[in-house]
């Protein structure tokens, strides 16, 4: 019987302001890919919950993370020994700061970018659809963010 994926949940950080609509692009520790803030669910807390605490620890940015997830996407995780099919359910994150320092600082790079080059950095095929779904196609991502 095949394994039941791993899971995990995800912040899919934006602003709007003066340049337009960016979102938030983290790299991954250690193959440097483009990718967004992911981890872990702890067993007692909401999954919007975890997703912005993944985003302050891994970027150091704060805001209203959305109630409802955008979606999923499934990606294959390398472990020492094996690779982990995981599930990430991606949660909205309007970003109104972000933190002078944090958990992860000088580990990762940020890069904010419209949503246009966003889809051409990430390498996730599923976390480029829902980008372009619902930052490119027209989806208003204030109704999920309680905006």
């Amino acid at each position: 019987m095949p394994k039941r994926p791993g899971r995990q949940v995800a912040a899919l950080p934006f602003v709007r302001d003066a340049v337009g609509l960016r979102l938030l692009l983290i790299t991954s520790r250690r193959t440097r890919r483009w990718i967004i803030p992911k981890g872990w669910k702890p067993r007692r807390m909401k999954a919007r919950k975890a997703a912005a605490r993944e985003a302050r620890e891994e970027a150091g940015i704060m805001g209203k993370t959305s109630k409802q997830p955008l979606g999923e996407f499934f990606y294959e995780k390398e472990k020492a020994d094996s690779r982990l099919t995981c599930r990430v359910r991606v949660f909205a994150l309007s970003v109104d700061r972000q933190l002078p320092e944090w958990k992860e600082q000088g580990e990762r790079s940020l890069r904010w970018c419209p949503p246009d080059l966003a889809v051409e950095l990430v390498s996730d095929a599923g976390l480029a659809e829902l980008i372009a779904k619902h930052f490119i196609a027209g989806e208003d991502v204030r109704k999920s963010s309680g905006k």
